[in-house]
C-alpha cells in the first residue's frame, strides 16, 4: 500500500512550484490542497477527487481574513482526519500553515521547501513552519545562512 502524502500550497507562484514535484504523485496515495481561485480551477479536470480546495484568502482585507482564517483552520483539520497523510510536503504560504501545526500535533512528517522567490531573507511561513519541519529545504544556499538546519535542495523548476 502506498504512503499517503499531502501536498499542499496557496495559489499562484506556490502552486506552481509544489505541481513541479508531480513527477512524485505516482510513487504515493497523493492528495493537493490549494486555494480555491479562477487561476486553478481548471487543475479539478486533471486530478479530479486528489484536489481539494480551502478559501482563497488575502491579508490586503484583514479584518475579513481573520475570519477566513480561522474558517482555514477548520476545514485543514477536517482535511487532515479525511486524509490522515503519514507526511505533508508544502511551498507556502498562510493556507499551508494549519495544516503543518495540525499534522505535526498528529505525528505526520512535514517537508516544507522555502519558495525560490526569497533569496536573502525569511519568508513567513518559513518562520513558522522551520521550527517543526522534519525537512526543512531551501532553493539557494544563501539562504542556509539564514536556516541553519536546513537542506540544500537546488532550483525546484525544472
Amino acid at each position: 500500500m502506498k504512503k499517503k502524502v499531502l501536498f499542499i500550497s496557496s495559489t499562484g507562484g506556490h502552486l506552481s512550484e509544489l505541481l513541479q514535484l508531480s513527477p512524485l504523485f505516482k510513487k504515493y496515495n497523493y492528495y493537493i490542497i490549494t486555494e480555491k481561485d479562477k487561476a486553478n480551477i481548471g487543475l479539478k479536470v486533471k486530478y479530479r477527487h486528489k484536489l481539494l480546495f480551502l478559501p482563497y484568502g488575502t491579508r490586503s482585507k484583514i479584518f475579513t481574513y481573520i475570519f477566513k482564517y480561522i474558517f482555514i483552520c477548520f476545514k485543514s483539520l477536517y482535511y487532515y482526519f479525511k486524509i490522515r497523510p503519514k507526511v505533508i510536503i508544502t511551498t507556502g504560504t498562510h493556507t499551508a500553515g494549519p495544516m503543518c501545526y495540525i499534522g505535526k500535533l498528529f505525528g505526520s512528517k512535514i517537508i516544507y521547501i522555502e519558495t525560490y522567490a526569497n533569496r536573502n531573507t525569511k519568508t513567513a511561513t518559513g518562520r513558522l513552519i522551520y521550527p517543526i519541519s522534519d525537512l526543512f529545504i531551501v532553493q539557494w544556499e544563501e539562504m542556509l545562512k539564514i536556516y541553519p538546519k536546513a537542506v540544500y535542495g537546488g532550483s525546484i523548476y525544472k
